[in-house]
């Protein structure tokens, strides 16, 4: 577990530069809340130990951070935090039971639940501008598509959006972090990144407009956040290496489909969402099946 939040060290420090001190209390507030909330739960509810030194609490409260705005209200922010932990977690059994991704469904929560709060977006602090907010790359891209900033303000981080979706450059670091430690496989992200890249890419050679470039739909929004991150959580995702490839390539073709032709701009979330209902199922499918039993010499 521990593993992962070294990870995304890269990612915190770019929205620290990008932020200021409000990426800092969001993050910190973010993972005093999931903590404190597991903590209770499981003591005064639950009526067992509390194993909040496990990590898992922690990384729900940096990913349920990373996944907002830098200014949103604290309050909110409470109570994201409580529906990650107690209804999506603790409400299944705790750490290992649960049937969804507990940061990517707070996130969820809160975006259907307070959409104006949950896409009004700081302009960054390094910007130029004296606005006080900004639209998102994916915003711009259905919006106003001459607005989009540079490629490489994408890649390094300079645009705005939430807290820690804004550097691929700093996601892909983490990435390159956890499979040098063999905390997560390659299947996963790299069959969400490549059939994004994929998807979009046919659609640029039919059309080549921003809409449809590849390399816009890669580097902004939650996609790498949520491929290297998210969709690889151990207990919401599949076990098998076949399964992982199904897993990952259904939320990069949903996420396009929900980028380019749904209701909100963003899709990862989601998609992930979507496909860690489907585990199970794909679990059942590509798990190879046992015929006869193995008999002990007595």
């Amino acid at each position: 577990m521990y593993g992962v939040l070294i990870a995304l060290i890269p990612a915190f420090l770019v929205a620290v530069y990008v932020f200021r001190l409000d990426a800092l209390i969001i993050t910190a507030l973010s993972v005093l809340f999931c903590v404190g909330f597991e903590y209770l739960i499981a003591r005064y509810i639950m009526k067992k130990e509390p194993s909040v030194f496990d990590g898992s609490a922690i990384i729900t409260g940096v990913l349920l951070a990373f996944n907002v705005p830098s200014n949103l209200p604290i309050w909110i922010l409470a109570l994201g935090a409580l529906f990650s932990i107690g209804v999506v977690k603790m409400s299944f059994g705790g750490l290992g039971n649960n049937i969804f991704n507990p940061a990517i469904a707070g996130r969820i929560f809160l975006l259907i639940s307070f959409p104006a709060q949950m896409t009004t977006w700081p302009t960054p602090a390094i910007a130029t501008t004296d606005a006080t907010t900004s639209a998102t790359v994916l915003s711009n891209l259905r919006l106003d598509p001459g607005s989009l900033p540079a490629i490489k303000d994408m890649f390094f981080g300079f645009e705005g959006g939430s807290i820690g979706e804004m550097s691929a450059l700093a996601l892909l670091l983490g990435l390159v972090y956890m499979l040098w430690k063999k905390i997560i496989t390659w299947h996963i992200p790299v069959s969400i990144i490549v059939s994004v890249a994929l998807f979009t890419g046919i659609l640029y050679i039919f059309n080549p407009v921003p809409t449809f470039n590849p390399l816009i739909h890669l580097f902004s929004g939650g996609l790498m956040l949520g491929a290297i991150f998210m969709a690889t959580d151990y207990v919401t995702s599949p076990m098998t290496k076949s399964g992982m490839l199904i897993y990952g390539v259904s939320i990069g073709f949903i996420t396009v489909c929900i980028r380019l032709w749904g209701a909100y701009p963003e899709g990862v979330s989601f998609a992930i969402l979507l496909m860690n209902a489907f585990t199970p199922l794909i679990n059942n499918y590509t798990t190879p099946k046992r015929y006869g039993e193995v008999v002990k010499n007595g």
